[in-house]
């Protein structure tokens, strides 16, 4: 085909410009991306607000340093960045603020002084882990302003220290508020045990150090926490076995002669039955049939008279509950099995983590091109051998 090298630089010239103009940023939604213009509108107003109270003159703007819109950016917009962390904020701006203002003082040309401001301010924050790309602005503003705002190193802390810090309560008022984590902590599934085990999930997925070794590998930074990329890359690990695995739903392999128990009966029951029929657990229902808890065997080691006293919290889903979605809370170690309900929540069936592991094995048994390497020309260059 003559015209194949012309549609293939088509292509490639599609892709390099496609990359100035990339689609937007994945995570929250429309509402959530104007509630952060809104603490960014309220972060900067209070910000110059205090600044002009404490300085006894009342005036706002000339006591804001411009780089604060640009933390505030980060602050409210993307908290989770590890950029936008206290420690990057506070001290990648006034860290800068000094910098700017010493490699100023030291060299007399303007544009040469501020080149090595930004510079030697991306170098030190990166040395100090206080990387904030606002702080390249701040080096800029303190460097050219050496002569006028910044002619003192006290254009570090008044106005750059005081803004950063002022902008970071309100920050952190707005998150607590708002229900968000910050400064945002990496979201952990302990080990239920106590042990140094990492839960199970965590251990059949890539491990601290292949993600540590993946990103190095990958040869760009990336603004992103390793421990959120870990837990990220396992709950779409999760998703995709829901969605290669959905064709099955809990009514396919659930059990539907399940042994069960009244809240009425009592402890001494309860043990007995289990014991005599081997179960790990039995549901608990009320007079109506309807779901009331679960007992497992620790849970017969509880104070309590009868089966509605010592029962726990089930994990409740309907007949048409696809089966991978149950991989998650029967591999915590928080449940051992589920319980199908209707939408009365009386009893249909149960779901154990035998019942589970049984499907899932079989149905990649079945389906062995789900286990095949992909072929080479599909493989990403960095593991191509």
């Amino acid at each position: 085909m003559p015209d194949a090298p012309q549609k293939h630089g088509r292509l490639v010239w599609s892709r390099y410009y496609s990359a100035f103009v990339p689609a937007g940023p994945a995570g929250p939604g429309l509402f959530d991306r104007l509630k952060a213009a809104s603490g960014a509108i309220g972060g900067i107003a209070i910000t110059g607000l205090l600044c002009g109270l404490m300085l006894g003159n009342g005036l706002a703007h000339p006591l804001l340093v411009a780089p604060m819109g640009a933390s505030a950016v980060l602050l409210f917009a993307v908290p989770a960045s590890p950029l936008a962390q206290p420690w990057p904020v506070l001290g990648g701006n006034v860290i800068s603020a000094v910098i700017g203002i010493a490699v100023a003082k030291a060299i007399a040309d303007p544009t040469l002084a501020a080149a090595l401001a930004v510079g030697a301010a991306i170098a030190v924050m990166s040395l100090l882990r206080c990387l904030h790309p606002p702080g390249g602005a701040v080096a800029l503003s303190a460097a050219l302003g050496v002569k006028s705002v910044a002619a003192s190193y006290m254009f570090a802390l008044v106005p750059v220290g005081i803004n950063t810090l002022l902008l970071l309560i309100v920050a952190m008022l707005f998150h607590r508020l708002a229900g968000h984590s910050y400064p945002h902590v990496a979201p952990t599934t302990s080990q239920r045990h106590g042990t140094d085990d990492s839960p199970p999930l965590l251990r059949a997925g890539p491990s601290e150090q292949d993600v540590a070794d993946a990103l190095r590998g990958f040869g760009d930074m990336l603004d992103v926490d390793e421990a959120d990329l870990r837990q990220l890359i396992v709950d779409a690990e999760l998703r995709a076995a829901e969605r290669l695995h959905g064709a099955a739903s809990c009514a396919d392999i659930m059990s539907q002669d399940v042994l069960h128990v009244g809240t009425q009966h009592s402890v001494a029951e309860v043990r007995t039955l289990m014991r005599e029929r081997e179960l790990l657990s039995v549901p608990v229902l009320d007079r109506g049939g309807r779901v009331q808890g679960i007992i497992g065997a620790i849970d017969l080691t509880r104070d309590g008279v009868c089966a509605g006293d010592i029962a726990r919290r089930p994990l409740l889903v309907h007949a048409d509950t696809p089966v991978a979605r149950l991989i998650g809370p029967l591999s915590s170690g928080a449940h051992r099995a589920a319980i199908v309900v209707d939408d009365a929540q009386h009893l249909l069936g149960l779901v154990t983590q035998t019942d589970l592991l049984a499907s899932l094995a079989l149905r990649v048994s079945a389906a062995p091109t789900l286990a095949r390497p992909a072929p080479a020309s599909t493989l990403s260059p960095h593991w191509r051998t």
